[in-house]
């Protein structure tokens, strides 16, 4: 009776007396009362104006794509991501990790939601449009000559509107992300699966904003692998276009790896479960005259562990130096970045006849034959393919004589070769121009000679177009 008295009085004089507070903590507890109050009363009105706002756009981008954005692709990334952790798989999936490490339920689905957010996207339309493509387009432009080699437009406008396009790459640079995402902007928006090496801010963000989903390519965690298959499943079967690099990585000496059949396996054997929509594969080949990470990459190519061994500075050093260049006028381009758009696969096609145990291993070896045939012959790997041929030497003239010969072989075997204003001699000579730049050959008493140090880069950009110059060419 006495305490209930005592709170009863305590009570009262904290009613009716005034109480000093600092003027900080005054401050922070209005901040923090309207923060609430915007929260509860404002943000849903502000999210369904901005959610309005763009789906207007996205109407409007989808009239002039070919292939419209995936209503998938436009649900809030909470949403996809809880679909992805309660999706049925992956649930069997958790529990089987902590019957595995001896963990509980919770734990393994708490590292199963940690994935699931590394992975989904958070796609942007304005992001992809508005800002990505414009990009794409500014550096392709500003860094290359760019020729769209081959199209096989009449294949591609075939294409069933329901199935699920996959373009699929060789892996040559960095750069293909925005070579690719600048070439097929008027067609449609691009998922890529981007490695490990992108997720650094304010990179990731942007990343991720452009519909690109984050994958651990040297992974052995098995939930990690069942949330990343489940996810890329899922997107496959609600149409979502994608692209991807069967090679696992960029190429290290130049040549069309053996495809790894991770991803590929994940779609095909998505779609034996279900069989939702068709699937239709696209090959794609890409070359350049220079690969701008080529050093890095040769360098790779002579360790065990294919670590790329470069520094920050060293790369922001090159940026601002030709940044500085472009802005004073002085810059050159790097010759010319070609892109060849193959005939497509379907997957119910392939599919026919073929046991399903190797229906993957069948796409995958079809895809990277149809690359191979399609990669574009440009001057630099050409002239180094014939110089590496010569590393003594050889006159201008009989340079010139080997190279036009070359040029109408490739020709007759209908192999796309891009030559400067249809002139053989210019296109050796830009050739020529942009190996002398960066010190690969010297020209004396009217020979060109390979420098000594110069074998591994001429070899690197040789390789890219070695199988088209064998004598016996595999038709595909």
């Amino acid at each position: 009776m006495f305490l209930d008295l005592c709170r009863a009085r305590l009570s009262y004089a904290v009613m009716f007396h005034d109480i000093a507070v600092p003027l900080w903590l005054l401050v922070l507890i209005v901040a923090f009362a309207a923060i609430t109050a915007l929260d509860r009363l404002l943000k849903p009105s502000v999210r369904w104006f901005f959610r309005r706002r763009m789906e207007r756009a996205v109407t409007e981008v989808n009239k002039r794509l070919a292939k419209p954005i995936e209503p998938f692709r436009l649900a809030r990334r909470h949403d996809t991501i809880q679909r992805l952790l309660y999706d049925p798989t992956v649930i069997a999936a958790v529990a089987e990790h902590a019957a595995t490490e001896g963990i509980p339920k919770n734990v393994a689905f708490q590292q199963a939601e940690r994935y699931a957010r590394e992975i989904v996207p958070r796609f942007s339309a304005t992001a992809y449009f508005g800002i990505g493509t414009r990009l794409a387009r500014f550096l392709s432009e500003t860094l290359y000559r760019v020729r769209l080699a081959h199209f096989d437009e009449e294949s591609l406008a075939r294409i069933d509107k329901d199935a699920t396009v996959i373009f699929v790459m060789n892996h040559r640079s960095n750069m293909d992300y925005i070579l690719v995402t600048y070439m097929a902007a008027g067609r449609t928006a691009l998922s890529y699966a981007v490695g490990e090496w992108a997720q650094v801010w304010p990179l990731a963000p942007l990343i991720r904003s452009m519909g690109a989903y984050f994958i651990r390519r040297k992974s052995r965690n098995a939930l990690y692998r069942r949330v990343l298959a489940r996810y890329v499943q899922i997107a496959t079967a609600e149409g979502v276009t994608q692209a991807v690099f069967p090679e696992g990585g960029l190429s290290l000496d130049g040549r069309i790896a053996e495809p790894r059949l991770g991803i590929l396996n994940y779609i095909v054997s998505g779609w034996q479960a279900d069989r939702k929509r068709d699937v239709v594969f696209v090959p794609v080949a890409l070359n350049y005259d220079r690969v701008l990470e080529d050093n890095v990459l040769i360098e790779a190519a002579g360790t065990t562990d294919r670590r790329f061994h470069y520094r920050f500075w060293q790369v922001a050093g090159y940026v601002a130096r030709r940044a500085w260049q472009w802005m004073r006028g002085r810059f050159r381009r790097f010759g010319y970045a070609a892109v060849s758009f193959g005939a497509p696969l379907s997957l119910s096609d392939l599919a026919k006849g073929q046991p399903a145990a190797k229906l993957t291993e069948r796409v995958a070896h079809r895809l990277m034959d149809r690359i191979s045939a399609l990669v574009p012959v440009l001057p630099i790997p050409l002239a180094a393919a014939i110089l590496l041929r010569h590393p003594d030497g050889l006159s201008r003239a009989d340079l010139q004589l080997e190279f036009s010969a070359a040029l109408t072989d490739l020709s007759e075997r209908k192999v796309f070769a891009q030559v400067a204003r249809d002139n053989p001699d210019l296109t050796l000579e830009l050739a020529l121009r942009g190996l002398g730049m960066r010190h690969l050959i010297v020209e004396a008493n009217d020979h060109i000679i390979p420098q000594p140090r110069s074998h591994a880069i001429l070899a690197f950009y040789a390789a890219s177009i070695a199988h088209h110059l064998k004598a016996n060419h595999r038709k595909n």
